[in-house]
């Protein structure tokens, strides 16, 4: 037993919307970074039956390409869907103290607005990834495949929560 191993799997896949427009560095060596956050809603039914809304506020830090066309393209309120990887760093605030921070490095984003990213396709999305340019996807294509998964996940993470949600309070009702 002691020879298993824990799969090594660090993937996210997650819809939402800017909170503000991306902002945009170069590090020393000149490597475009962007960093933005999205929030991601999550509608819930609670132990009443009454529906609920959730947010969850979520920082993404993208690279190269990726962080160039997003800085020119997105902008607070734009709907995008982000495939990734969690990563964590540490910061040291103006006191001294340090601050842990988890957020998602972006492999690939797909714009999720109705605007036509070229002339002929009026509602077309636009996937990017770290490593190649900008690619128009009509609706009909890829695109639409990403947000029905997009979609499944959201209502499986729905059930889930709900589920630990009905756990939670009846533990809660043990102790009162």
């Amino acid at each position: 037993m002691a020879d298993l191993k824990m799969p090594e799997i660090n993937s996210v896949l997650v819809a939402g919307n800017l909170t503000k427009d991306p902002s945009l560095r170069r590090t020393s060596n000149g490597t475009p970074v962007a960093n933005f956050f999205i929030a991601s809603n999550r509608r819930f039914k609670d132990n009443t039956g009454q529906w609920r809304e959730d947010v969850c506020y979520v920082g993404v830090v993208a690279w190269y390409k990726l962080a160039e066309s997003c800085y020119e393209n997105l902008k607070k309120g734009s709907a995008v869907l982000i495939d990734g990887e969690l990563q964590s760093r540490s910061l040291k605030s103006n006191d001294g103290s340090n601050h842990n921070i988890v957020e998602i490095k972006a492999r690939r984003i797909q714009f999720l607005d109705k605007r036509g990213w070229s002339k002929s396709e009026e509602s077309s999305t636009q996937t990017i990834d770290s490593q190649d340019t900008a690619v128009s996807v009509p609706p009909s294509a890829e695109g639409a495949n990403l947000e029905d998964l997009a979609e499944e996940s959201k209502i499986e993470e729905q059930e889930d929560c709900s589920k630990l949600s009905e756990e939670k309070s009846g533990e809660q009702n043990k102790f009162d």
